[in-house]
């Protein structure tokens, strides 16, 4: 056990996302570390992603991204950069209230407005020139999740 964590403010490491090429593929490497997937993927057709989920703890997962279509960011991201993390995500309180007060700091969010996201989630990123070269996604669960 590691004493004194520190506790973040209102947020909680949800998941580090990475750029595949093929989830079926890389799933190997994280099962073969002894991570187990939900048995589904996820389309979310809007973001041009194909999503899978493994549990790192009680809060954090492993998301493997495949690109959905050919004109997708992760396809796009997959094609300048190669395979490999592509952003982490904090769960927030109030994804809505979290982006005004980041805004308000001078953070430049990729969206407007948070767009529902996996899980039916309500997320939003903030712009990697805004944060030293991370992409930083921040998500609010909706309804069960």
């Amino acid at each position: 056990m590691i004493p004194n964590l520190p506790e973040l403010k209102d947020a909680v490491l949800d998941h580090i996302a990475i750029a595949v090429t093929s989830i079926s593929e890389t799933k190997k490497v994280y099962e073969d570390l002894g991570f187990t997937f939900l048995p589904e993927t996820e389309v979310v057709a809007s973001q041009g992603v194909t999503t899978a989920f493994a549990k790192v703890d009680h809060n954090a997962n492993i998301e493997l991204l495949e690109p959905y279509g050919e004109d997708g960011p992760i396809h796009k991201y997959l094609e300048k950069r190669g395979p490999g993390i592509h952003h982490i995500c904090f769960k927030v309180k109030d994804v809505n209230k979290t982006c005004a007060d980041l805004k308000a700091k001078g953070y430049r969010l990729l969206n407007e407005e948070p767009v529902v996201g996996a899980h039916n989630c309500l997320v939003n990123f903030i712009h990697p020139k805004s944060t030293g070269g991370v992409l930083i996604e921040v998500s609010q669960p909706q309804g069960d999740h």
